[in-house]
């Protein structure tokens, strides 16, 4: 059996919005019934007005500094080269960043400011002040020579910046830099500490800190490997604490479990792994869940899963939510176990 929950509620601005489909199963868990529940009273109240040219969203975060309510921010990375900076509370765009000449991949805000970094196919990261009206970002990082920058993420203290580039030769990189600004350097232009060299053979798509450790990072590549390190140690060698293989090109990778110690990925080609980090120095196997392609062993009482999304890990209810979609719109959630999704 499936439940529909969905609004066909107009906006406070009378527009009309389209009908949102959440499927879950009856006869799921009962933490999954508690999140039925939740989606259940859910009804969209405010919808963004539309662009005059249509534009994709391919990435959002939230500001994450505390503010006061009115003051939340949203920047949405879009198909147009830019990043929207859009008020939470009334969903109008404040104002747009460019990140000509080159493509920008991913948007993250700093922890503890209104700073909203993004990689940049020009070989370099963006910081902006999301409460600026600037043409020109406010810090640059740059690379190295030759340098496309495809990932990024800047750690939970906002101490330091890692970018992944794109395969150049023989070489993909994991890049750092030190985000911090000191009264003694105000150049809006910062130098790499140094980089990654030989952990990664192709295309670095993925990189992630963990939620609380500023030293843990974990990077996913088309080589198929997903890496952990601890950057506080000196060299590359010895921060690379495992290796996890997904035998597949890796699209999306996150932090989840009690203490943030385990590790799951998506692939390209719509596969899952989860890897558990407690279990580095046990005899129980580190992998939790390997499955090649979710869509053909997921049991779905409706429709079929055309894609995964991403993951979202619980922290109250210390349970991994994987999300997937449909080509006709539909949101499924799934729980996560050892023995399956």
């Amino acid at each position: 059996m499936v439940s529909k929950v969905g609004s066909e509620e107009g906006d406070h601005q009378g527009i009309p919005t389209s009908r949102n489909k959440f499927l879950l199963r009856l006869d799921a868990t009962p933490d999954m019934e508690k999140i039925e529940e939740q989606f259940a009273n859910l009804n969209i109240v405010k919808r963004s007005l539309e662009t005059k040219e249509p534009t994709y969203l391919l990435g959002i975060d939230t500001s994450k500094a505390v503010q006061t309510e009115k003051e939340n921010l949203v920047a949405v990375l879009c198909s147009n080269e830019s990043i929207r900076i859009y008020d939470k509370e009334r969903l109008y765009v404040l104002r747009e960043f460019s990140g000509y000449p080159g493509l920008l991949n991913g948007v993250r805000f700093a922890s503890s400011s209104n700073s909203v970094y993004s990689s940049c196919s020009d070989g370099t990261v963006k910081c902006w002040d999301a409460r600026l009206a600037s043409e020109k970002p406010v810090q640059l990082f740059k690379g190295y020579p030759s340098n496309i920058f495809i990932s990024f993420d800047i750690n939970c203290n906002d101490h330091v910046i890692c970018a992944g580039t794109e395969k150049v030769d023989d070489d993909a990189l994991l890049v750092f830099w030190d985000a911090r600004i000191s009264s003694q350097d105000l150049s809006t232009t910062k130098d790499p500490l140094g980089a990654y060299s030989e952990t990664h053979s192709d295309d670095v798509t993925q990189v992630c800190f963990h939620p609380n450790n500023p030293n843990m990072l974990v990077s996913g590549s088309t080589d198929g490997l997903v890496n952990v390190f601890d950057i506080s140690v000196d060299n590359e060698e010895d921060a690379l604490i495992t290796t996890c293989n997904s035998i597949s090109s890796v699209s999306c990778i996150g932090w989840s479990g009690k203490d943030y110690k385990q590790i799951y990925c998506m692939t390209h080609d719509e596969g899952f792994c989860w890897w558990d980090l407690n279990h580095l120095n046990t005899d129980e196997p580190i992998t939790s869940l390997n499955i090649q392609d979710v869509r053909e062993v997921v049991n779905l009482k409706e429709g079929i899963l055309d894609y995964l999304i991403g993951g979202l890990y619980h922290e109250k209810m210390d349970k991994l939510f994987v999300v997937g979609g449909t080509n006709t719109g539909i949101i499924h959630l799934m729980s996560c176990t050892t023995s399956g999704l």
